[in-house]
């Protein structure tokens, strides 16, 4: 498809081979492939295939610091002030398990509208750790969300857990109005940025939050196994997480039976790292600073408003808010028959998302064309006038 010459971030395209065959408009569940992981991957079989265990001494033991850095300026953070893990589930349990709860002070509060991969980990191991889970019911709306997030923070509060965008309809959260009452009140803010990080520019201190979790897999076009996390340094003194591991130890290869937390970033880590994801999570972040993220964010915000101006000329009902400021980078449209449209859009090699409860998610990128946006939008139609989602089981979707 041939780039307009009036955008100039379409030079980029030519890193992710998967442009060429398809029309990819799901960045927000897992970002193109840089060509560049494939020459990461090389270098990690040879050098396994060379070195063998000398490679832990000559390239893999840093690695994990290496691979943080990558990311740490697209947050806002320091070199050394990240670590990195397998997803943010972990990620999240290993801070909470630093917590204890007991007294007056041990609510966690949240919102329905979190990903429940996070609430599952608040209820089972906050709860089964003392800790009074406060869900707060939003009815939908990501506005009654954030207020009534806010309303429950007081003298009870231990922990507010928030997402930077919420993944059902991509509304931008208030973070830094949240974080400032919850700092009144002594409450530790733990914010979940996976699906910001990449699309929009995030600055940690300016934000106000404690703790600060994402991945690669989404925005960052570094694949799976590359969750990270960042801890206020200050804070990060104080824990001592009991889900952690051997590489955590101030004395990792003294083997000791007694634990001594590393003083640095690196003593929110556990075992031994999956060095393959560590290799394949660079190249994305690398492209991403390169572009500039204020680039990125200005195209997403004209994008989706295009997505959002062709939906409505279809009739289409977006969940998504109308103004683009408000917006991540994905537009979430709710259709009669979403899952059955989505499986064809699929099958005519128009890869989009599907949530259940939701409907369909459309995510340009800095890579996407104005035309492949306007061509899938066109092609829904097509599907919804010839009745084109029959045929396709209605069902619960397997992740894509």
């Amino acid at each position: 498809m041939k780039r307009r010459a009036s955008d100039p971030l379409l030079r980029w395209r030519r890193n992710f081979p998967i442009l060429s065959t398809s029309t990819y408009l799901i960045s927000n569940s897992l970002g193109a492939m840089p060509a560049g992981v494939r020459a990461g991957l090389r270098s990690y079989t040879r050098t396994w295939a060379r070195r063998g265990v000398r490679a832990w001494g000559e390239a893999w033991w840093e690695m994990q610091t290496s691979a943080a850095d990558a990311v740490a300026p697209l947050i806002g953070a320091r070199a050394g002030e990240l670590s990195v893990h397998t997803n943010v589930s972990l990620a999240q349990a290993q801070v909470l398990s630093s917590f204890r709860f007991a007294g007056r002070r041990r609510e966690i509060v949240f919102s329905d509208l979190e990903f429940p991969s996070v609430m599952y980990v608040y209820r089972a191991l906050g709860g089964g750790r003392g800790a009074k889970v406060v869900v707060k019911r939003s009815g939908g709306s990501a506005a009654a969300a954030q207020q009534k997030v806010y309303d429950a923070i007081g003298e009870k509060t231990k922990i507010v857990v928030l997402s930077h965008v919420f993944f059902r309809n991509g509304e931008i959260q208030d973070v830094a109005e949240i974080a400032k009452k919850a700092r009144r009140w002594g409450a530790t803010v733990v914010l979940d940025a996976y699906h910001s990080v990449g699309i929009l520019p995030v600055d940690v201190r300016a934000l106000g939050v404690d703790v600060l979790t994402g991945g690669v897999l989404k925005w960052l076009c570094g694949g799976p196994g590359g969750a990270f996390l960042w801890v206020r340094p200050a804070l990060l003194k104080t824990l001592k997480p009991a889900v952690t591991g051997w590489v955590a130890h101030a004395e990792p290869f003294a083997f000791e039976t007694t634990m001594r937390y590393r003083r640095d970033a690196a003593r929110m880590l556990t075992g031994t790292p999956a060095v393959p994801a560590l290799y394949a999570m660079r190249a994305g972040p690398e492209i991403i600073g390169r572009v500039g993220i204020n680039k990125i964010r200005a195209k997403s915000m004209r994008q989706t408003a295009l997505v959002a101006e062709a939906a409505a000329r279809s009739g289409f009902r977006m969940l998504s808010p109308a103004e683009p400021e408000r917006r991540g980078g994905a537009v979430t449209l709710a259709l009669p028959h979403a899952y059955g449209i989505s499986r064809e859009l699929l099958r005519r090699n128009i890869i989009v998302d599907y949530r259940e409860g939701s409907g369909i998610r459309i995510a340009p990128h800095f890579y996407n064309s104005d035309r492949e946006i306007l061509f899938a939008l066109r092609e829904i139609q097509d599907i919804v006038e010839r009745r084109g989602w029959r045929g396709h089981a209605v069902r619960r979707a397997k992740v894509t």
